[in-house]
């Protein structure tokens, strides 16, 4: 495992950890089966959740609207299957939380086509009009962040975008739907750098790759449209090298200001997926029900990469797949930036890119956490050049105010680099979100940290 930066191209610090990635990237994308009950959580995105446009009882065609968009950092959400509101009910989600949602109940010999709507012609279309279609379509960041797409686009007045980048480093260990979205869906990227260009006004893009993907980099410089400006940028395999700003640095040599955003250094980040998607609804009107995942791991038998109708819970998932009997921990996403699921009962969401499932073989009995020994290997790995250890120290003592001051807490965007490498065990991104959280929830208030 190295923690040093020895390539140029990349970033200062971040570490290799495995990358288990073998099993499915050679895996194409197949549908998934359609579950008898599908569980839509209205809060499926950052900002504000929908708001319910459907009642119980009433039947739906595969792609209508059921609950819109409540301002503007929102977006609505479409139905994933032909079927029948059974229930309108709180329902589960990984954070912990019962959430306003949607029992949809499928109906079994439907044929599932998808409902078209109005197209967004790329060529006659506005920047408004395109933002509209994006917002419209309910498309969030599919690498994960789950943020309204159409917001990220928007250029603030006085700002200019210079340089799109299209993210496809996909650098979690066990994750593989960029990859295959890349090899198998290069047409729909590139519609969808068509309406990007249009509404960031850049005049060039970027396509990052990392060096494990050389296929897909190959494969997408083939098809390269001639009459767009779009290279492809193959960059060394380092975590977390697909963060934003990681991979701004890596690509351009460019530093995004503490607490700034990619405009701030003229540019704007996109994620593959996220930009397949718009490419693949925008021309035909449509709203996003179904995504790209991997489901890999230890415990799973037909691993692969899966076309999933959002709302498919959980367990049916698993089932369909194959879990091993001696199941210890299932993630949502993967083992470093994912979130190890209390409840098999939630179900996938936007923002799911992947399901990993462990064995008792391979997770370790709950190691003691043992105090910080100052050994520096968490400075040496943070991607952001921050102090884990600083921090996980005041995190202890609740020294909000001087983490969020004094040691930049907020810009930690909890890749868990500092946790894989700490020898004492400590949960040092744990306590990291811990303390974003409350110095969030008390800044809103405007209550002292």
């Amino acid at each position: 495992m190295g923690i040093f930066n020895f390539h140029k191209n990349t970033f200062k610090h971040g570490l290799h950890p495995p990358e288990h990635k073998g099993e499915t990237n050679g895996l194409p994308i197949r549908q998934f089966s359609f579950a008898p009950m599908m569980i839509l959580p209205v809060a499926q995105h950052l900002g504000s959740p929908s708001e319910i446009v459907v009642r119980e009882g009433q039947e739906v065609v595969r792609g209508q609207l059921i609950a819109k968009a409540t301002g503007y950092v929102s977006v609505p959400l479409h139905a994933p299957v032909s079927g029948t509101v059974r229930k309108i009910a709180n329902v589960p989600t990984i954070s912990g939380k019962m959430v306003s949602g949607i029992y949809l109940q499928t109906f079994p010999y439907s044929g599932q086509e998808v409902l078209e709507g109005t197209p967004i012609d790329v060529e006659t279309a506005t920047k408004e009009e395109i933002l509209k279609g994006i917002q419209d379509a309910g498309i969030v960041g599919l690498g994960g962040a789950a943020f309204p797409t159409h917001v990220k686009l928007k250029v603030p007045e006085g700002k200019t975008c210079e340089v799109l980048i299209i993210n496809g480093i996909e650098c979690e260990p066990y994750l593989t739907t960029d990859h295959r979205v890349m090899l198998e869906q290069a047409d729909d990227i590139f519609m969808g750098i068509k309406y990007l260009l249009k509404v960031t006004g850049a005049k060039r893009v970027i396509i990052g790759i990392e060096a494990n993907k050389q296929d897909a980099a190959d494969h997408l410089e083939k098809k390269l449209p001639t009459d767009l400006p779009i290279s492809v940028k193959v960059v060394p395999v380092k975590y977390p090298q697909g963060a934003e700003k990681m991979l701004i640095t890596a690509i351009l040599g460019r530093e995004v200001p503490s607490g700034g955003l990619p405009i701030e250094v003229n540019a704007v980040v996109v994620n593959v997926a996220t930009t397949a998607e718009i490419g693949r609804l925008l021309p035909h009107g449509r709203g996003i029900q179904e995504r790209v995942i991997t489901i890999t791991g230890p415990g799973v038998k037909k691993k692969g990469n899966y076309l999933i109708p959002v709302g498919t819970p959980l367990r049916y998932v698993l089932e369909q797949v194959g879990a091993a009997e001696n199941i210890s921990e299932v993630y949502m996403g993967g083992p470093m930036m994912g979130v190890a699921v209390s409840n098999l009962d939630i179900s996938i969401v936007k923002g799911t890119s992947g399901i990993v499932v462990f064995t008792e073989n391979e997770i370790k009995k709950q190691e003691k956490v043992y105090p910080c020994i100052k050994c520096g290997a968490c400075v040496d790995a943070c991607p952001i050049s921050l102090n884990p250890s600083k921090l996980g120290i005041l995190a202890k003592f609740e020294a909000y105010d001087q983490m969020a001051e004094d040691y930049h807490l907020m810009d930690c965007f909890e890749c868990g680099s500092c946790s894989y490498v700490c020898p004492s065990h400590i949960p040092l991104v744990q306590y990291f979100r811990l303390s974003k959280s409350i110095v969030r929830k008390r800044k809103a208030t405007k209550q002292p940290a």
